[in-house]
C-alpha cells in the first residue's frame, strides 16, 4: 500500500523531525519504506527506520513524500505523523 503526504515539519526531515519519524516507523513489525516525490514521480525509497536514510532524502517543508506499507493502519499512523511539526508538537 502507498500513501503520499505533504511535510508539515517546518524543518523538514531534518534532525529531530527524522528521528521522531524513523523511531516511529522502527517500531512497526512491518517495512516501512519513504520516498521523496519530485514533480509527481517518487524517487528511489529508503527505510523509514533508519534516520540517515530519511535525513538523506532532503525532504522539505510542504513537500511530498510517498510511504509505502503493507499495513494500512500503521501507514495510516505514520502519515498522520508527518502531517504535524515534528519540529514544534511532542511525538
Amino acid at each position: 500500500m502507498q500513501r503520499r503526504v505533504r511535510i508539515a515539519a517546518s524543518v523538514g526531515l531534518h534532525a529531530r523531525p527524522a528521528a521522531l519519524f524513523a523511531q516511529a516507523a522502527a517500531a512497526h513489525t512491518e517495512s516501512v519504506r519513504i520516498a521523496k516525490v519530485v514533480d509527481g514521480v517518487a524517487g528511489e525509497p529508503v527505510d523509514a527506520a533508519s534516520v540517515l536514510g530519511v535525513m538523506g532524502l532532503g525532504a522539505h517543508h510542504g513537500e511530498e513524500v510517498e510511504l509505502t506499507c503493507a499495513d494500512q493502519n500503521s501507514l495510516d499512523e505514520l502519515a498522520a505523523l508527518l502531517e504535524q511539526d515534528l519540529d514544534k508538537t511532542p511525538a
